[in-house]
């Protein structure tokens, strides 16, 4: 019989946070600082026991014995995608306020297993915080299998977040329930390159403008701003943000060997927008991104919301960027245009690529890299 036939994916909440706090939990207790737990992606370590990020595509990865495990988050943490060995990923909710311990299997056959974890939402509002795990009692962790050598980094907007992909009404507005980052174009094609990605991405943000913003700009918080940092600090008036919102990123903590850009959508919408501004404002992002990662190569890509006008015009400054960087000296820049959105069946929330057209858009992404990077 299948492994997978004794797997029980739970998703319900066994304790209260502060009962976490302050009763005995019936069994081995892992904290997020065991050497076994695998990390990838934007984390803060600034308190190693509370390990916070507020970007989509975070992922925990540990192997460990027995037969059950229960894993530990902050309340209202999110949404995470689960997986157990080899069966389906299956969707973990921490949304309730007193929700901070919930069951990602039972009944296993008692072994080693392997857990991987991905945040598959835009934390902005959540600030979420992995607190451990927990295992079957005497049981603990052991070596997992490292990261793919292959390093990828996204840079975008709510397309690469994956907002909206699992809704099922171009109509309907942004709810966290349908955004999954897990089944992204990016995720995606980093699976089938069986790369690992980092992402830097938030909804609504542009290359110099994010959406319904001024013509000037965003000066405070466009891409080039956010990507030294750690998280994105949505709102800077905002008190009860999280110290780590503030700390620049340690770049040498993950070096890719490409970087992708999808930005633009955003800079252009609105009808309300600047050229000249929107062109310097991918200059100054490229400058920044070839800064902190001198091997990589830099891949500028358009899709899949933008049309008519206002496409060709991403696609001409993407352009020209690109070829007056070459014609710089930077020979590893490069330009790729994913196919825009072409059917009422590929709509997902608010008008977003939906499931279905981000495995479109990967299968492209995914052909181009391989060519590019040699990955086959």
């Amino acid at each position: 019989m299948k492994k997978s036939l004794f797997i029980a994916l739970l998703a319900i909440v066994c304790q209260a946070a502060s009962a976490v706090k302050t009763m005995p939990l019936k069994g081995t207790v892992v904290s997020p600082t065991d050497t076994h737990i695998r990390y990838a992606g934007r984390i803060s370590f600034a308190n190693p026991e509370r390990p916070a990020w507020n970007y989509p595509g975070i992922q925990i990865v540990a192997a460990f014995e027995g037969t059950s495990l229960r894993m530990l988050a902050k309340p209202r943490s999110g949404y995470f995608m689960a997986q157990i060995d080899q069966a389906e990923p299956f969707k973990v909710a921490f949304r309730g306020e007193r929700d901070s311990l919930v069951t990602l299997a039972t009944a296993l056959p008692d072994g080693r297993h392997l857990v991987r974890l991905m945040y598959v939402i835009e934390g902005y509002e959540f600030f979420p915080e992995f607190w451990g795990f927990v295992l079957d009692p005497g049981r603990r962790l052991v070596e997992a299998p490292a990261f793919p050598s292959r390093k990828i980094e996204f840079i975008g907007n709510s397309i690469t977040c994956g907002y909206g992909n699992e809704g099922l009404c171009k109509e309907d507005h942004f709810d966290y329930a349908t955004e999954n980052h897990y089944y992204s174009y990016a995720s995606i094609a980093a699976r089938s390159l069986e790369a690992q990605h980092w992402v830097v991405a938030r909804s609504g943000i542009g290359a110099y403008r994010n959406y319904g913003e001024p013509k000037s700009g965003s000066p405070g918080s466009c891409m080039p701003v956010q990507y030294e940092y750690t998280g994105y600090a949505w709102n800077p008036d905002l008190r009860k943000q999280p110290t780590f919102l503030s700390e620049r990123w340690d770049f040498s903590r993950y070096q890719p060997d490409v970087v992708c850009i999808n930005l633009g959508t955003n800079d252009l919408s609105t009808d309300n927008y600047d050229l000249q501004l929107l062109k310097q404002g991918y200059q100054k992002l490229l400058q920044q991104v070839r800064r902190h990662n001198p091997q990589a190569k830099i891949l500028f890509l358009t899709g899949s919301m933008l049309g008519g006008k206002e496409l060709q015009l991403a696609r001409q400054l993407l352009d020209e960027v690109a070829a007056e960087a070459r014609k710089a000296g930077d020979q590893e820049v490069y330009r790729f245009d994913l196919s825009p959105i072409d059917d009422e069946a590929f709509y997902g929330n608010d008008y977003h690529p939906n499931v279905y057209e981000d495995e479109k858009m990967a299968a492209e992404l995914t052909a181009y890299l391989r060519k590019l990077m040699g990955w086959f």
